[in-house]
């Protein structure tokens, strides 16, 4: 730990993270306290989780050269796996962590 952050200024910030994410997690049940959730908040919640996806997806590949080794590939045979796994189990969060797990793998390992 640097040698100007205090025990005092440690724990003073952890005390503030925390309560701002208190108040974050409480905020929509306080704003919507007779339980009827307005009509833009009911859409946003369906619309951006696949836009959410799209643009990780989007991230993930606009590095990849396909003109020079591995041409992409890691980045391909975990996308192949992600989908795959998806079809066949529908576990997000399964999919997600094979597919990562597999694409460090195969840079680590596979295509050095």
């Amino acid at each position: 730990m640097p040698e100007n952050v205090t025990f005092n200024h440690t724990l003073l910030l952890i005390l503030v993270i925390a309560a701002v994410t208190f108040l974050l997690r409480a905020l929509p049940f306080l704003l919507f306290k007779g339980g009827k959730t307005p009509d833009i908040v009911k859409y946003l919640g369906k619309v951006m989780p696949p836009a959410v996806i799209g643009m990780l997806v989007i991230y993930c590949f606009k590095d990849i050269t396909l003109t020079s080794y591995p041409y992409g590939l890691p980045a391909f045979i975990a996308a192949a796996a992600v989908v795959l796994l998806h079809i066949w189990r529908r576990n997000t969060l399964l999919s997600i962590g094979v597919g990562t797990a597999l694409y460090m793998v195969l840079i680590q390992f596979v295509f050095k």
